[in-house]
C-alpha cells in the first residue's frame, strides 16, 4: 500500500499544509522557550519593579530630571541595607514617654479664727458634780454686756438675767450635767453679731460610797440591819435606815438586793447592790423573808 502518491494533486496540498503547520508549531515553540532576550539581567538579592514616570534621571547629573514621558524610572529595593532583620526585632518594645514633673501642690494658708469681739473671764461655779438632782445658778463675768446677750452652753441658749455690764446670770438645768465632761459656755447677742470666747464648765463624777453590801439581819417590823464592808480597810459596819454612813451618805432604804443611800451634801442617790465576798462569813447572806415575818 502506498502512503503518498506524488501524482495526486490533493495529496500534494495536504503535504504542503502539514509542512506549514509544522513550521508554525516549531516557530511558536521556539519563541516560547527561546524568544525575547537571550540574557536576563541579574542583581544580587534585588527585586526590580518598573514604575511609569513622566521624567528620567540623567546620567551626568542624577539630580537633573529630563522631561521624557516615554522613560520609566527603575526603583530598586535591597533588603540587605534594612535597619534590622525581622528575627532581631523586639515585638514587645514600646515607646515610654519621659515622665513630666508634677506641679507643686498648692497648700492654702490656714485662715486664723477671728478674735471674738467680747471676752468672758470667769464662771461661778466653774466645777459641778454630775447627776446633781437640782438646777443650779451660773454666773458669767466679762465686760460690755447688754440685756440683749444670752448665755449658751454647748450651743443651747439659756434664759439669761442681765445684772450689769460685767455680770450675767442663768439657771442650768440638771439634765445638762447628767454625765461627766466639759460643757462649753459662751455669751452672744440675739442676732449673733456679737459673741465672746468660750470657757469650760467642768462636770466631774460625784463622790461614791466605798462599801460593799454583804449581809442583812432581818428583824420584825422591817427594822433591818445591813452589813457593809469597807473596801479599803475590810472593816464591817452595821447600818439601819436613817444612819449616816461614812459621815456623808444617809441610808434611805434596805432590801435583800440593794441599799440606797443619799449624799447629805449633794443630794445625789447611790445604790449599793448585794455582793458575795468570799472572805466573809456566809452567815451574813440576806435571808428571804417569810409571810409571817411582815408587820401587822
Amino acid at each position: 500500500m502506498q502512503l503518498f502518491d506524488p501524482n495526486n494533486p490533493n495529496e500534494k496540498k495536504k503535504m504542503i499544509a502539514a509542512a506549514v503547520l509544522g513550521v508554525a508549531a516549531i516557530a511558536v515553540l521556539g519563541y516560547v522557550f527561546f524568544g525575547g532576550s537571550s540574557t536576563k539581567p541579574t542583581t544580587n538579592n534585588t527585586i526590580a519593579k518598573a514604575q511609569p514616570t513622566p521624567a528620567k534621571i540623567t546620567k551626568d547629573n542624577p539630580d537633573t530630571v529630563a522631561d521624557d514621558p516615554s522613560i520609566y524610572q527603575r526603583v530598586v529595593y535591597n533588603p540587605a541595607v534594612a535597619a534590622g532583620s525581622e528575627a532581631d526585632r523586639n515585638i514587645f518594645a514600646y515607646y515610654e514617654p519621659t515622665p513630666r514633673p508634677l506641679p507643686p501642690v498648692y497648700i492654702p494658708t490656714p485662715t486664723p479664727a477671728p478674735t471674738p469681739p467680747l471676752t468672758i473671764t470667769s464662771l461661778t461655779p466653774a466645777n459641778v458634780y454630775a447627776r446633781t438632782p437640782a438646777d443650779f445658778s451660773l454666773q458669767v463675768t466679762g465686760d460690755k454686756f447688754t440685756p440683749a446677750f444670752r448665755i449658751t452652753i454647748d450651743g443651747r441658749d439659756l434664759p439669761t438675767r442681765f445684772v450689769n455690764a460685767q455680770q450675767l446670770l442663768t439657771t442650768v438645768p440638771a439634765t445638762l450635767i447628767a454625765n461627766p465632761g466639759v460643757r462649753q459656755v459662751m455669751v452672744r447677742s440675739n442676732d449673733v453679731a456679737l459673741y465672746t470666747n468660750t470657757l469650760g464648765l467642768n462636770v466631774t463624777p460625784p463622790p461614791t460610797p466605798n462599801y460593799n453590801y454583804i449581809g442583812l439581819f432581818g428583824k420584825p417590823r422591817f427594822n433591818d440591819t445591813a452589813v457593809l464592808q469597807d473596801r479599803g480597810s475590810k472593816e464591817l459596819v452595821n447600818v439601819q435606815r436613817g444612819d449616816l454612813l461614812g459621815g456623808r451618805f444617809r441610808v434611805s432604804s434596805i432590801s435583800e438586793k440593794e441599799i440606797v443611800v443619799v449624799d447629805a451634801t449633794l443630794k445625789i442617790r447611790h445604790t449599793i447592790t448585794f455582793t458575795v465576798d468570799s472572805a466573809t462569813n456566809p452567815q451574813f447572806r440576806p435571808p428571804v423573808r417569810a409571810t409571817d415575818d411582815e408587820p401587822q
